[in-house]
């Protein structure tokens, strides 16, 4: 449960998954910093603040209750002290998400200043326009010369300018240059895997290129040494496999010749030994037997190769299925041709009249009626259909003898096979960057389909 879900979440590519921790652990390291800043550092002097003033706004009570009535009110009136709180003021302030921590450290000062300032000296925040606080009085006590003459006769409200400390504008400014460079590290990070990423591109399309039977040119060893070190393997790799190559060129073509020179002499022999006049039977069955052998060499042969080496060409695929046709029909096997139109597209074409032939011989030794050949092109693919009206193996059965040396039930009447005709059929057909599949055919019978992608090898 827990593997799929994080398959679900993580995103696809190493270079997505590197970002996106690079840009969590950046913003992880962000909040942190910010967290401690605020805790250790912000918090306890804003309170400091906080403390200091209210000192200043006590004594400033004190001062105003010990100054003569009409010296008070003129300060008073200086003071623009009103006996009323302004409606700009606000007992609790409103949160602001775009000056949030504007907003933390006012309500820090405001929870410290309340602390500090009698229960009677309330503190009011005015947002509105400039702001300031506003603080209540004490209302005067009269004087000892008789009662007081203030027009004050209830507390009254004053207003005095924010502390720099409490609005924290500059280290709101320092939080975003923070989140800034958070950004750009992440960016950097981002740059910096792009050119990590660009040698292992390069090696992903080499390796493409040796599953399809070409040899790429030596990758770059000058990079990081990491990837140098990847670099060099793959090369070393690739050289073991083109001198494998090499040898098993060697010793198929050593194969062909040491098993088809002996058979050619064993056949002039044969014939020279027969006396004329006598019964040539055995010399019949003999050459069966021989031609047995050469058939199932070819085919150990053709599977061993499979035309790795052979280039591909751009080629008109149904004119190679028009001249095949032509050839079975002069040997007395019609098959119906429904060509749609295709485009060009390349592909090797020995070992793409090897592949046809296969199944257009295999379609008429185990199909042998409603042979036909059907073709039609999508918007990425190009398939080529073999149909016969065989009552032989299912679809399902013919999906097993793909692999090497598999034969099927109806191949117990039919000698000199191998078991390697349908494998040399899909292992052409990946060279080719497609795939043999096979379905079964409207009115009986089966359909095998070689479906090939418009950019063909």
């Amino acid at each position: 449960m827990t593997r799929t879900l994080s398959r679900l979440l993580l995103p696809r590519t190493l270079l997505a998954r590197n970002i996106a921790l690079l840009i969590a652990l950046v913003m992880l390291s962000q909040v942190c910093s910010i967290v401690v800043l605020l805790h250790y550092v912000q918090r306890p002097r804003v309170e400091r603040a906080a403390a200091v003033f209210a000192t200043y706004v006590t004594t400033l009570d004190d001062l105003l209750a010990a100054t003569p009535p009409a010296v008070r009110a003129e300060l008073t009136a200086r003071l623009d002290a009103r006996e009323q709180l302004p409606p700009q003021a606000s007992g609790a302030p409103p949160q602001d998400l775009l000056h949030a921590y504007r907003t933390y450290q006012r309500d820090v000062f405001l929870d410290s200043l309340r602390k500090h300032l009698p229960a009677d000296m309330p503190a009011r925040w005015q947002t509105e326009g400039a702001q300031r606080l506003w603080i209540r009085m004490h209302a005067p006590a009269a004087g000892s010369d008789g009662p007081a003459v203030s027009t004050h006769l209830a507390p009254y409200w004053i207003a005095l300018p924010v502390p720099e400390d409490a609005q924290g504008s500059g280290l709101e400014a320092a939080i975003f240059l923070s989140l800034g460079l958070g950004v750009l590290a992440a960016l950097a990070g981002y740059a910096i895997q792009l050119h990590l990423n660009e040698p292992l591109r390069e090696l992903t399309q080499a390796a493409r290129r040796v599953s399809a039977g070409d040899m790429p040119a030596p990758l770059p060893t000058d990079g990081p040494a990491e990837i140098a070190a990847v670099g060099s393997a793959f090369n070393q790799m690739t050289r073991a496999l083109q001198e494998a190559e090499s040898t098993r060129a060697l010793m198929l073509a050593g194969i062909s010749h040491d098993i088809r020179t002996p058979l050619t002499k064993l056949r002039l022999s044969m014939a020279m030994a027969m006396p004329q006049g006598a019964d040539s039977s055995f010399v019949i069955a003999a050459e069966s037997y021989l031609d047995q052998i050469e058939t199932i060499l070819q085919q150990f042969m053709d599977y061993a190769g499979s035309g790795e080496r052979e280039e591909a060409q751009p080629g008109d695929l149904n004119a190679l299925i028009e001249r095949l046709a032509g050839d079975f029909a002069g040997l007395g096997h019609e098959f119906e041709l429904s060509l749609g139109s295709l485009p060009a597209i390349r592909y090797r074409p020995i070992s793409m009249m090897r592949m046809l032939m296969n199944l257009m011989q295999n379609a008429i030794v185990y199909g042998g009626t409603g042979l036909a050949v059907r073709t039609w092109a999508t918007r990425d693919t190009v398939t080529v259909a073999v149909c016969d009206r065989g009552k032989g193996l299912t679809a399902e059965e013919l999906e097993k003898l793909k692999a090497p040396f598999q034969r099927g039930r109806n191949a117990r009447a039919h000698s000199g096979g191998t078991g390697l005709g349908l494998s040399i059929v899909e292992r052409i057909a990946r060279q080719h960057g497609g795939g043999l599949q096979f379905h079964a055919r409207d009115g009986g019978g089966l359909e095998a389909w070689i479906v090939l992608p418009v950019k063909a090898a």
